[in-house]
């Protein structure tokens, strides 16, 4: 549960920032890598590396805004950042111990989402429900004549 569950939350973002439009979406996700940048600055345990790391989150979040590549390696490096709170710095939520860890394994999956350009996972799966599918592997050929 200790990945299923960060997993399934990284999925679920994915899904509801779907129902944001475009070109909407985008710079909503990069003020929130932002914000995720900035997550540990009170009291994350690894003292002044907290100001330098923030800073080039918010350049990616700002890169971001007209990039999702950006708003993916920004998720990444926070994916690295919440790795190193779970080793030697201070959880991410301070009630829950293992929170940067659970958080290390949401972000890849954000990240993910982000690098395959943020698409609307809702159209997706209806363009997928509603599209004909066919049971043959290989289309019939034209008959002879």
């Amino acid at each position: 549960m200790t990945v299923v569950l960060p997993i399934l939350i990284g999925l679920a973002y994915a899904v509801l920032m779907s129902l944001i439009p475009e070109p909407h979406r985008r710079r909503f996700n990069a003020i929130m890598v932002g914000g995720a940048g900035a997550a540990y600055l009170s009291g994350g345990g690894l003292g002044g590396w907290e100001f330098p790391f923030t800073a080039l989150v918010a350049y990616c979040a700002f890169r971001g805004l007209e990039s999702w590549t950006f708003i993916g390696i920004a998720w990444l490096l926070h994916t690295g950042w919440d790795i190193l709170h779970h080793l030697k710095g201070s959880p991410i939520i301070p009630f829950a111990g293992d929170s940067s860890f659970g958080c290390a394994v949401c972000d890849p999956v954000i990240a993910l989402w982000c690098f395959w350009g943020g698409p609307s996972l809702i159209s997706l799966v209806r363009t997928w429900i509603t599209r004909p599918h066919t049971t043959d592997a290989v289309s019939p050929a034209s008959p002879p004549g």
